[in-house]
């Protein structure tokens, strides 16, 4: 298995649905900007919306933050267009919901299920120059939680910005930091 920890996204063109209309979406929308991609199996399914829901409830942080979510299954923009008419919980999205029937973002992250068509539970957050630098794929039967990716998040913007330190584990802001080096070898 190959990481894709610090690789660039690819160039992209797919369709989405967006508050209330289709749109295009491109690379070039995440190029200077945190970018989450949240893969899901299916629309009209079962986990799927817990977890959408969920985003939806904290994507005004995440925007805080400045960082774009983008919800991403093989669905069509039609399909779920027809999700969120719909559903309450779906209703409640603000963010794009890209449309991957072709499977080629899925495949391009490494989440495609080939025999079925569908995706994994990938979430990937890209940094503003394309490089993801969070990668996590759940199988289809686990929920993911939005406080923990938006904590994750947080520690990778802190560590961008302030070159030479980490984030231990469970690290929020405003929590302290480490700065490696010999004099903290064994001392943790």
């Amino acid at each position: 298995m190959n990481t894709i920890i610090n690789t660039k996204i690819p160039d992209f063109k797919v369709q989405a649905y967006h508050e209330g209309a289709f749109k295009t979406i491109t690379q070039n929308e995440l190029k200077g900007k945190w970018s989450i991609f949240f893969f899901y199996p299916a629309d009209f399914t079962f986990v799927c919306p817990t977890e959408l829901g969920d985003m939806a409830d904290r994507y005004e942080e995440f925007k805080k933050m400045g960082v774009e979510v983008y919800s991403v299954s093989t669905d069509t923009h039609f399909v779920h267009k027809a999700w969120h008419d719909v559903s309450e919980t779906i209703k409640k999205i603000k963010y794009p919901m890209l449309a991957d029937p072709t499977g080629f973002l899925s495949r391009a992250f490494g989440v495609h299920i080939e025999e079925e068509g569908l995706a994994y539970r990938g979430t990937f957050v890209v940094n503003p120059d394309g490089l993801i630098k969070l990668a996590e794929i759940h199988d289809n039967g686990i929920g993911r939680n939005a406080d923990e990716l938006l904590r994750k998040t947080q520690a990778a913007q802190f560590v961008a910005s302030h070159p030479g330190e980490v984030c231990p584990a469970k690290w929020k802001p405003g929590a302290q930091t480490l700065k490696p080096g010999l004099n903290l070898v064994g001392k943790i």
